[in-house]
Order: structure tokens, then sequence, then C-alpha cells
């Protein structure tokens, strides 16, 4: 039987093999992201104590309102209003020295290179979760584009951004108008038929003090006790807001509760009976709350991921602008004209309203974006 002849294995030919083989590849080192680090270390622990700590904000609000009334019935009648003011800077002292405590955000310590930090954060959050970190070193995500404001600006988004503007302008100068007016208008004691126990002007011994043109009318526990029932309208319409921004939409569920808003402001010129008048001042306080839920929900959903913290930062600017302007409103104009003061917070509640409900983008049921 003939055999295969065997090719004779040459210097060449195995020049040719060792060309033909492979060089074998450097690997990488293993990287991850903080987003990684948050999908590998999983929901526990942390996140129960961060939820509860987040959601329990909304309470702490609703807590130091009322805290704050108790303590004016206190102190106000007693020492003076001055104490007060003193008395509720302490709370504000602790939490500026427990803000050394607070650790900074890992997201913020990557973009800034402070890796270290950013790892230390993270590992503390896997130690409370009883889980694990990823393999391989912390780096920071390539981001193909930051937001900037010109895109607030760009056609696709600019109608919408002038009126959530409009809308959290809105909103802010309604929920102050409705604190700094409640008070105004307990002072006045604008119940019919009745004689106001508060009318009490407060003058000191001075004759000069006496004759100034500044007073003030103390209140009277009642009045304090109708401040602490309207205060805690503003969580009486979380249940009923949260079903109306899911079934109803975020723009006819704003739009709504502004209009019921502009509504109760007008109401507030009855002449009505004393629980009347706390019943109209719950509803306002519950209401200005929920625009302020319904706002801020569609405010982080309307915006791609690059914008979101932009378009949350500038809505909050305007904001500020509006809580400014309440005081000159809910206290200078009412002095001179209460149907003047409450007609002009009613018309900027419908502006508001109309505004929600022509607004271009409906967020209800959509998917956060990531990108523009």
């Amino acid at each position: 039987m003939a055999t295969k002849p065997t090719e004779p294995v040459t210097i060449l030919s195995l020049r040719k093999l060792s060309l033909g083989t492979a060089e074998p590849q450097v690997k990488e080192p293993k990287t991850f992201t903080v987003e990684d680090a948050v999908e590998t270390i999983g929901f526990g622990r942390f996140h129960i104590a961060l939820f509860l700590i987040m959601g329990s904000t909304g309470v702490f609000w609703l807590a130091g309102s009322l805290l704050i009334i108790g303590l004016a019935s206190v102190i106000i009648p007693t020492i003076g209003w001055r104490w007060l003011i003193r008395v509720a800077s302490i709370p504000g002292i602790i939490l500026i020295v427990a803000f050394k405590f607070i650790p900074e955000s890992a997201r913020f310590n990557v973009s800034t290179g402070n890796t270290r930090a950013a790892l230390a954060t993270l590992e503390r959050v896997a130690k409370m979760n009883r889980s694990v970190m990823p393999e391989g070193k912390l780096v920071e995500p390539v981001l193909e584009k930051r937001g900037r404001f010109a895109d607030l600006l760009d056609a696709k988004y600019l109608r919408t951004t002038l009126q959530i503007w409009v809308i959290w302008l809105g909103i802010s100068f309604a929920y102050y108008g409705v604190i700094l007016a409640s008070a105004e208008l307990l002072e006045r004691d604008l119940v019919c038929g009745s004689k106001s126990d508060s009318a009490v002007v407060v003058t000191g011994g001075d004759s000069g003090e006496s004759q100034s043109p500044c007073y003030c009318h103390m209140f009277a526990p009642s009045d304090y006790r109708t401040m602490i029932i309207s205060t805690i309208g503003e969580i009486a319409l979380n249940p009923l807001n949260i079903l109306g921004i899911n079934f109803l939409g975020r723009r006819l569920s704003l739009s709504i509760t502004m209009g019921c808003t502009a509504l109760f402001f007008l109401l507030l010129n009855i002449c009505t009976s004393s629980a009347g008048l706390i019943g109209f001042l719950f509803m306002l306080r519950a209401l200005v709350a929920a625009n302020f839920n319904t706002v801020y929900i569609y405010t982080a959903e309307v915006y791609p991921t690059t914008m979101r913290a932009l378009g949350m930062g500038t809505s909050g600017s305007l904001c500020r602008i509006g809580a400014m302007v309440a005081p000159f409103i809910s206290q200078v104009l009412m002095s001179a004209s209460i149907l003047g003061a409450l007609c002009l917070f009613s018309s900027v509640c419908v502006v508001c309203a109309i505004s929600a409900f022509t607004l271009p983008i409906e967020t209800k049921g959509r998917a956060l974006q990531q990108i523009k």
C-alpha cells in the first residue's frame, strides 16, 4: 500500500507556521461605573433607609410647620417674637453641623476625579446591603454630550420649557401666598357676625413706639388652631393626587388642581363662618401642595437625562422668584385691598391651569429618556 509522501520540514515552513499563529492578546483590566456598582449591589437595607429618610422629608416639612405654629402660640404671647426666631434657628444650626457627617454622592465624586471617596461610599452601601462590589476599577462613564442651558431653549423643548417656568413660578407664588395670606386673613377676622378676639394692638411702654404706624394684632388660641388645621391639609389630597396623575395624566391633573386653587382663592373673599374659613384654607393648602407634587414629577419626566438636572434647577430658580414676590401681594397689597390681592392670586392660578392643560408633552406611561 502506497504511503503519502511527507513534505520535508524546512526553516521556511517553520517560519510560515510561526507567522500564522495568533499572538496572545493582553487582557484589558476590568472596569465598572457607579451605575454598574449600583446594579451589582442591588436593593437592600441601604435603599430602605434612604427611602424612609427621603420619603419622610415631606412629613419633616409638615412637622416643622406645625411645630413653629405651636411654638409661636407659646412664645409670642409670653417672651415675644424675637425669641421665636432665636428658637426656630436652632434646627438650622444643628443641620449645618450635621452636614459634615453626610457622605457626598458617589457619582459626583467620580465626576470630580475623587474615585477613592466614591469607592468608599459604594463599599459602605454594599456592606449595608450585605452584597459585594463588582470586580475591576471604578471609572467615570464617557458622556457624548452634557446638558446645556441652550438645550432647554431648543426648538424641541422651547414651548415646554417656557410653560413649565410659568407653572413653577405661579405654583410657588400661590403656595407662599396662601401661607402668608392665612395670617393676614385671620388677623382681619373675616368671619361674619363676630368681633375679633385677636384685635389687640401690641404697644410698648415708649410713647414713640405706641404712636408708630407699625402695629401687630395678637392671635387668639383659635387662630393658632386654624393655622394648624389648615397646615395639615398639605397631605390631605396626596392619595387623590397620586390617583389623578396616574389615571388622568400629569397635564390634566395639574390643570384641574390649579383651576380649583384659583376658585378657592376667590372663595376666601366670601363672608363665611369660622368653620367655612378653616375649610377654605384647608383646601387651599391641600391644592397648592398637590400642584407642587405634580409639576415636580412632570418636570423630572419630560426632559432627557442629559437635561433633567438643568431643567429642575432652572425651574427651581423661577420657583424662588415666585416666593419672593408673594409677600408683597399677600401682605402689602392685601392691606390695601383684600379683593384685589385674592383676585391676583386667582388670576395667576388660572394662567398656570391653562399653561398646564396646553403643555405639548404628556409624560404619563412614558419611560424616562436617556438621550436627547
